[in-house]
């Protein structure tokens, strides 16, 4: 048997990758991967790279998402297309906060990431991606039309497709694919304000798939991203204190 321990959508919350780290350094996976969006609304972005550098170092499979390409090249057409009438300040302030906060080598590190990895356990071919087979910004959202999910799933051979981007945790098994959404580890929307990550088994053909959470302090970064001061830091520290999208 394997098994595969898969996080992301951190958000520069450090503190609570920190409690995700733990938990899955105590599960002792085969592999870990990170499904992108590192950096962008958390107050410590800079922290929340040398960790995740140092599991890259221990061998994590790690991929950039959609929020990573305007963190580090403020390309925010490419990062957030479904916004047609305008990026809002409040992004484009996270955003630049957040490039100078990291400094210029980890903002090479951060451009560099590819958008997708692959691995093969047990003759199993396991996806990390941040939205969808193929695209950093389309994902499974859970009301999503099942037409266009199943085509999306389709992007790909793996049998087990790792992903996030929703901030929605999720094990959806449609039998001929199994779609591993992780939540976040940082920034989480399902109204459960802890981190969430993923165990994924594996044995033989069958996939065997679990939402786990790891508590942190949420009050302190919430705190921590209201004494910022940006645009937009009250609906963000909202959100990491009440697990629920609020803007």
């Amino acid at each position: 048997m394997a098994r595969i321990a898969l996080l992301g959508d951190v958000h520069g919350n450090a503190l609570a990758l920190e409690a995700v780290r733990v938990a899955v350094r105590a599960a002792r996976p085969d592999a870990v991967m990170v499904a992108g969006d590192l950096v962008l609304n958390g107050p410590e972005p800079a922290a929340a790279i040398d960790a995740i550098r140092e599991m890259e170092g221990d061998g994590a499979l790690v991929i950039q998402g959609n929020t990573d390409i305007a963190v580090a090249d403020f390309d925010y057409g490419a990062a957030f297309p479904w916004m047609s009438d305008g990026i809002p300040d409040s992004i484009r302030a996270a955003a630049e906060w957040a490039h100078e906060a990291i400094g210029p080598e980890r903002v090479d590190w951060l451009r560099r990431l590819p958008a997708e990895r692959r691995i093969r356990l047990d003759e199993t071919l396991v996806l990390v991606c941040h939205g969808s087979p193929g695209s950093q910004t389309e994902g499974f959202d859970p009301v999503l039309d099942a037409n266009v999910s199943l085509e999306r799933a389709s992007g790909t051979d793996a049998r087990i497709i790792a992903c996030g981007h929703t901030h929605l945790p999720e094990v959806r098994d449609l039998g001929w694919r199994v779609i591993v959404n992780s939540g976040s580890a940082g920034y989480v929307f399902d109204g459960d304000p802890t981190a969430s990550w993923a165990l994924i088994e594996i044995e033989a053909d069958e996939v065997r798939a679990e939402i786990q959470r790891a508590a942190f302090d949420a009050m302190a970064v919430s705190s921590a991203i209201s004494a910022r001061g940006l645009p937009g830091d009250v609906y963000r520290a909202a959100t990491v204190r009440t697990g629920k999208l609020v803007r």
